[in-house]
């Protein structure tokens, strides 16, 4: 056997054993996800929200909402933050170093002044320069924080300072939410005896095209533009099937930080969210579930599939690709801070099967497949058409449509929030051309971040919006 056959062998089962391993994947998600959600909703139909939205036995909630020049959409945001159904409730905006007019828009659309206000530095930040509160009683839930610059985990470490209740909602100062969400995402950490229920996060859903009126979401639309359209199918996906998958083993590893609930005491004692990872949501649950299981305590990380939270995705390939490539470097980050965690059985399900997934099918997956298209054009080129290498990648491609189209299914048959046939079949279209036009470009920002996390460039990437009003004109 030539040393060039023996790599064609290797190459080829290879891909075999990895597409094998991703598709058994695929299958265990699937049916875990339909496990989670059926369970969910029959004990969602018993549920009467009303009951807790005026009783002052929940929860008490602080909602924290970061605002890195957000003038475009932040007074409208800011709206629904304040029009929420919850008793027990403050709304933290903390306006972190802005270069545009946020602050100045605040101050002017909800009366606000300067107070004289103590801040415990349980957790180390930079310097707050001001915290303002409204002259006016019906926004006496809102606190304005203005603070020098320091990022996104910065700000919502002052946020976790100032915040005077048992728990804090993360959320994206441009996010809109649902009237309930508050409610809704309250339930899990008190329905649960036996286990401390230590974060919950909810679904989010891409709020481009859908209109939104005085801060609240009035229609569903399903995206015009193709980038957010393509994103509505991932969303899907990746929160209705995978993290209600994870869920239901307990296993989960990430709170989306645009939409997520934390119990404030754990935080603070885990040291806040760190500065030094710019996937700071993830890192900060993975350090909450180590810290759990050191200590020996029984815990849950829980999700709940309700589409609670809707965001404007990037509708640029520009900004998509900033987006992507942070979010690949805050994998790698977690990873590494916690590489201790790794096949250890120790941490149990987190150190054996949790972080081995993230490790083998979120970080290499991008990489796996990056080198290995570009090894198999080669050999094609300098050798031979390896016609099983080519039919295992095209098995893999089918899989993963199948899997998108699934996931349609599982919107269609639970919250259906896009009723008209025309918008579930422009739904499936964009599962079919996801893998050749929008997978490729996700991959290759993947890559870049890991090139850029060798070189050390830690930046945020400036996530430019144009808003809910803005886009609505524009289509």
């Amino acid at each position: 056997m030539s040393w060039q056959t023996f790599i064609l062998h290797i190459f080829t089962y290879g891909i075999l054993l990895y597409s094998i391993l991703l598709t058994s994947c695929y299958i265990l998600i699937g049916a875990f996800s339909i496990s989670e959600t059926r369970t969910y909703l029959n004990k969602n139909s018993f549920t009467d929200y009303r009951v807790l939205a005026s009783s002052t036995e929940a929860p008490s909630m602080s909602i924290l909402a970061p605002a890195y020049n957000e003038a475009a959409t932040i007074i409208e945001n800011v709206r629904s933050l304040l029009s929420l159904h919850y008793n027990n409730l403050e709304v933290i905006i903390i306006n972190d170093g802005s270069k545009d007019d946020s602050l100045e828009r605040l101050i002017d659309a909800y009366d606000l002044y300067k107070v004289d206000y103590f801040v415990n530095q349980q957790v180390e930040t930079k310097l707050v320069k001001g915290v303002y509160k409204s002259h006016n009683q019906v926004y006496r839930k809102l606190i304005v924080v203005d603070k020098e610059n320091g990022g996104k985990a910065d700000a919502l470490n002052v946020g976790v300072n100032i915040a005077q209740n048992n728990y804090f909602v993360c959320v994206d100062v441009d996010c809109v939410l649902e009237q309930d969400a508050i409610l809704k995402l309250a339930k899990p950490f008190l329905e649960n005896s036996t286990h401390r229920v230590i974060a919950a996060g909810g679904v989010v859903r891409i709020a481009n095209s859908c209109e939104i009126e005085g801060g609240r979401l009035v229609k569903v639309n399903l995206p015009k533009q193709f980038l957010p359209r393509i994103q509505t199918l991932e969303y899907i996906r990746a929160f209705l099937l995978s993290r209600m998958a994870w869920t239901r083993l307990n296993g989960l590893l990430l709170i989306s930080g645009a939409f997520g609930a934390f119990d404030r005491e754990i935080v603070i004692k885990c040291g806040g969210y760190n500065h030094k990872t710019v996937g700071e949501d993830m890192e900060l649950v993975v350090r909450m579930r180590r810290y759990m299981e050191e200590l020996g305590q029984p815990y849950r990380v829980s999700f709940i599939p309700d589409p609670l939270c809707w965001t404007e995705a990037p509708s640029t390939f520009k900004i998509l690709g900033r987006q992507r490539n942070r979010w690949a470097r805050g994998t790698i980050e977690t990873l590494r801070f916690h590489k201790k965690m790794f096949f250890n059985p120790r941490y149990g399900l987190l150190g054996m099967l949790s972080y081995p997934y993230w490790l083998f099918f979120e970080f290499l997956a991008p990489i796996i497949e990056f080198f290995g298209t570009i090894g198999l054009i080669i050999y094609c080129i300098v050798a031979e058409i390896n016609y099983s290498a080519l039919l295992i990648t095209a098995g893999v491609v089918s899989i993963g449509i199948l899997y998108s189209i699934f996931a349609i299914l599982m919107e269609v048959l639970t919250y259906n929030q896009y009723k008209q046939r025309k918008d579930i079949l422009r739904l499936v279209i964009v599962a079919v051309l996801e893998p050749v036009i929008f997978h490729p470009f996700v991959v290759w920002s993947s890559i870049r971040g890991n090139f850029d996390l060798l070189r050390k460039r830690n930046s945020w990437g400036e996530m430019t919006r144009q808003g809910f009003a803005a886009e609505k004109k524009i289509l």
